[in-house]
C-alpha cells in the first residue's frame, strides 16, 4: 500500500472511531460505561487476546502516566519486548498504544478498524474500549514479552480491567472524577483496588492514612501479598537543569542508586520513580532479569525510550516554554510549587479548563502576579475563555481573552521577554493543542527559512 494510501484510509478509519463512538475525554461522563459487558464482548470476539501476555496494571489519581512510562523504559532497557497502553493521546492516535516506545502502525489501526467494523456498529462501545481491544489484540499479535497498561478511570469498572497482571500498582489517591468515583478518599480507593487481583502482588505507591486500610483490606481479601513502596524505598530528585534531574534512591536504608540521571524533571518523579522501582523489585522477586545499570539506563531516557509526552515538556528554550498535563487540585499545587526552583522573572500563563470540573480546585493554586492568556481547548468539554476569566478573576487573577489555544500561546510567546516563563497548563487538551499549534509554527518557519 503506498504511503497516501496508507495516510487516507488511517484518516478515515480515524474518523470512523470519533463519528461513532462516544469519547470520554472529549464528551464528558455521557461515554463512561458502568460496566465491563462489552469489553468482554470485544474480547471475545478477538480471542480472548489479553490472555496470550504478560502484563502490568497500573492505577490511581495522579502518577500513573508517568509511573507506567518510567517502568516501561527500564523493562526496555532490560531487553525486553514491552507494550505500553496509555491514555489519552496528544496529537495521534497511536500514541496510546506502543511496543519498545514506537506506536503501532497505521496499518495495523486501519486493519483492526475493518476488522471489527460490524460488530462495533453493533455493540456502540465507548472510544475508549475499542481503543483498549486494540492494544490487546496489537501486544498478543506482535509477541511482546510485558505491556504495561494504564487504567482510564478509576479500577474496578475500566476497560482495562479484564487481564490477570503479573503485578497490580496503585499510585496516590486524591479527587478526581468524584462523580463516578466516589466524594471521600477511601470511596475512591475502593475503585482503583478493583484492579487487584486474587494471589498478585500488589505495590502502593504512597502510604495515605484514609486509603491504606482499603488496601489493606482488599489485598487481605484477595490473598494479595501488598508491597508499600514508601515503607522500603525513599527517592530524592533534584534538578541539575530544565530537561535533567539527579536522582538518588535508598532501599532499606541502605544507599541503592547514587546520582543516577533521568530525562524527567518534576519533583513529584520522586514519588512516580519510587513506585516503578519498587514494582521491578517485585517483578525482579518473581524472577525479571533487570540489573542495577540497566535500571540506571532505562531512568537516564525515559522521554526517549517510550516517547513521553506533555509533563514538564519543554516546547521552546527562548523564551522557556514549558507544558505540563495537571488537570486536578494535587497536580496543579505540585506544579506551582515546581515553578518556584525554576529561574524566570515574570511567569506568562496560558491555560483551558474543562467544563465538568470544580474550576476553583484548580485556579487557587495559580500566582496571582503572572500574566494570564485564557483559552478555550478545541473539545465539546472546553470551558469558554469569557467563563473561564470570569472564574479567574474570583481569584485576583487577570489576563486576556484568546479565541483559540494557538492564539493565545503566539502572543505569550511574543510578549515573553528571553528570561520570563511561558507555561501551557489547565488541561490535557490545552497541552495537546500548544504542542501541536507550536510544531505547525516551528514547520512553517523552517519552510519559510528554506524558501528563502
Amino acid at each position: 500500500m503506498s504511503p497516501l494510501k496508507t495516510e487516507a484510509e488511517y484518516r478515515e478509519a480515524i474518523r470512523f472511531l470519533y463519528s461513532q463512538l462516544p469519547m470520554f475525554q472529549r464528551v464528558g461522563p455521557k461515554a463512561f460505561k458502568t460496566n465491563l459487558d462489552n469489553i468482554h464482548e470485544l474480547s471475545e470476539a478477538l480471542g480472548r487476546p489479553e490472555r496470550k501476555f504478560k502484563s502490568i496494571h497500573i492505577a490511581g489519581t495522579n502518577g500513573k502516566g508517568s509511573v507506567a512510562h518510567i517502568t516501561s523504559a527500564i523493562l526496555q532497557s532490560a531487553g525486553y519486548k514491552t507494550g505500553l497502553y496509555t491514555s489519552p493521546h496528544y496529537l495521534d492516535f497511536r500514541e496510546r498504544i506502543k511496543i519498545n516506545g514506537q506506536p503501532v502502525s497505521k496499518e495495523f489501526v486501519c486493519e483492526f478498524v475493518h476488522r471489527i467494523r460490524e460488530l462495533t456498529l453493533r455493540l456502540k462501545p465507548s472510544f475508549f474500549e475499542i481503543s483498549v481491544a486494540m492494544a490487546f489484540d496489537y501486544f498478543s499479535r506482535s509477541g511482546i514479552d510485558i505491556a504495561i497498561i494504564e487504567t482510564g478511570l478509576g479500577g474496578r469498572l475500566d476497560s482495562t480491567n479484564i487481564i490477570l497482571p503479573e503485578i497490580a500498582v496503585i499510585t496516590n489517591i486524591g479527587f478526581d472524577h468524584t462523580n463516578f468515583l466516589g466524594d471521600t478518599l477511601p470511596k475512591i480507593a475502593a475503585e482503583k483496588a478493583g484492579i487487584i487481583k486474587r494471589e498478585k502482588p500488589v505495590v502502593i505507591g504512597k502510604i495515605q492514612p484514609e486509603t491504606q486500610p482499603v488496601f489493606e483490606k482488599m489485598a487481605f481479601d484477595k490473598n494479595a501479598p501488598l508491597f508499600f513502596a514508601e515503607e522500603h524505598l525513599r527517592t530524592k530528585c533534584s534538578r541539575k537543569s530544565l530537561e535533567e534531574s539527579s536522582v538518588d534512591v535508598w532501599l532499606h536504608g541502605e544507599k541503592w542508586l547514587n546520582q543516577a540521571v533521568t530525562d524527567l524533571t518534576g519533583s513529584w518523579h520522586a514519588e512516580n520513580i519510587n513506585t516503578a522501582l519498587a514494582t521491578v523489585l517485585e517483578l525482579r522477586k518473581n524472577g525479571w532479569k533487570i540489573t542495577d545499570w540497566q535500571v540506571e539506563d532505562g531512568l537516564r531516557s525515559v522521554r526517549g525510550k517510550t516517547n513521553f509526552y506533555g509533563r514538564m515538556q519543554i516546547l521552546r528554550k527562548k523564551p522557556v516554554v514549558l507544558a505540563d498535563s495537571a488537570h486536578n487540585a494535587d497536580g496543579m499545587r505540585l506544579l506551582m510549587d515546581e515553578l518556584r526552583h525554576i529561574d524566570h522573572r515574570k511567569l506568562h500563563i496560558v491555560t483551558g479548563l474543562v467544563n465538568d470540573k470544580d474550576p476553583g480546585g484548580l485556579l487557587s493554586f495559580f500566582p496571582k502576579n503572572a500574566a494570564f492568556y485564557f483559552a478555550k481547548a478545541d473539545i465539546p468539554r472546553g470551558m469558554p475563555a469569557e467563563e473561564l476569566q470570569t472564574h479567574a478573576n474570583k481569584f485576583q487573577l487577570t489576563g486576556e481573552i484568546f479565541s483559540s489555544v494557538k492564539d493565545a500561546c503566539i502572543a505569550a510567546i511574543e510578549r515573553a521577554e528571553s528570561e520570563e516563563l511561558v507555561l501551557v497548563c489547565g488541561s490535557i487538551f490545552t497541552v495537546a493543542e500548544a504542542i501541536e499549534s507550536l510544531q505547525e509554527l516551528d514547520q512553517n518557519q523552517l519552510a519559510v527559512k528554506d524558501q528563502g
